[in-house]
């Protein structure tokens, strides 16, 4: 495993983070027992992970303080999350504490951390950024280490609400939406975060795009028809397989985690899974070496000017 410090804070993490959430929620979404997901973190760990990523909306972060309750509490870093609105509900400053304690005690832990507050979109961003004091608060006490902010990558392609929280430099740690097919974080995100030290952890790396079969060909044809990509893309059933060759990528996957892992300004990229298997498989990808300079000058002519592709919630086919 490799390791790298978080930004400006005193973690040091692994570079791949396991994400307890997703579309699998370390199997619990697909009917896995507790006792599942509570191994696919145990091997996590084994394998040299320490990073690890969840949220009280993911229903997982039992699973996590199961599977760290023998653990020693400095030789794991854990991230956790709370809405600050979300379906409809705006959360208080007392919901969101209340939910820091919820997740203490779930997780088995006197504290986080990193606590996020997650999924901001937009419209709520000056809400979110009134309920900070109340969580520097709970950070003097002890139950915070550090505070971020991750969020809502669907309705908020061009990171407007990082971009704000950013600019209040009030956050230790962000999580956003960067993929070789959504790469406008480049310009927006990383120059910032690398001026004020902040730390990044990548989502959407892999998602739905990338994983459910069919969904990347059906994309690809809408991008075509809009005069957002070649024709060429449109007349093959493996529009990615330039990438995937002897001295490049392995797979599409392989290629995903790769490109996001080596970009300038990551410091971990999440990955999830329910499967013993691809746990394995996705950490191979993010610790091996970038993908050759042909293949990431071709991802950048073919997919720079796109925004917003593979961005939709865990769930869509």
């Amino acid at each position: 495993m490799e390791y790298t410090t978080l930004g400006r804070t005193e973690l040091n993490v692994s570079v791949a983070s396991l994400g307890a959430g997703g579309g699998s929620a370390l199997g619990l979404k697909q009917g896995k027992s507790e006792e599942h997901a509570a191994n696919i973190v145990r091997k996590a760990l084994d394998l040299g992970v320490n990073f690890l990523d969840t949220a009280n909306a993911y229903g997982s972060e039992g699973a996590v303080g199961m599977a760290i309750k023998d653990v020693p509490r400095d030789q794991v870093v854990i991230s956790t999350k709370h809405h600050g609105a979300w379906g409809g509900t705006v959360y208080s400053a007392e919901d969101v504490v209340a939910g820091l304690e919820n997740s203490l005690r779930l997780l088995g832990t006197d504290y986080v951390d990193v606590f996020h507050l997650h999924g901001i979109a937009p419209k709520y961003i000056d809400h979110a950024l009134s309920i900070v004091p109340h969580l520097l608060k709970e950070q003097e006490k002890g139950k915070i280490r550090y505070l971020g902010i991750t969020e809502s990558a669907p309705p908020d392609p061009r990171h407007i609400s990082l971009t704000k929280a950013l600019g209040e430099d009030c956050f230790d740690v962000i999580m956003f939406a960067f993929s070789l097919m959504n790469q406008n974080a480049r310009e927006i995100i990383f120059p910032k975060t690398q001026e004020q030290n902040v730390g990044t952890m990548i989502m959407f790396a892999v998602r739905s795009l990338f994983s459910v079969p069919g969904r990347l060909q059906s994309d690809i044809q809408e991008l075509v028809d809009n005069d957002e990509l070649p024709d060429w893309f449109a007349e093959t059933d493996d529009p990615l397989g330039f990438l995937v060759h002897e001295g490049g990528a392995s797979s599409v996957m392989d290629a995903c985690y790769r490109y996001a892992r080596h970009e300038k300004g990551v410091d971990s990229v999440l990955f999830g899974t329910g499967d013993l298997d691809h746990l394995e498989t996705n950490l191979a990808s993010i610790l091996a070496p970038p993908l050759p300079q042909e293949d990431l000058d071709k991802i950048v002519e073919y997919f720079g000017h796109l925004e917003g592709v593979g961005l939709d919630m865990p769930g869509r086919k």
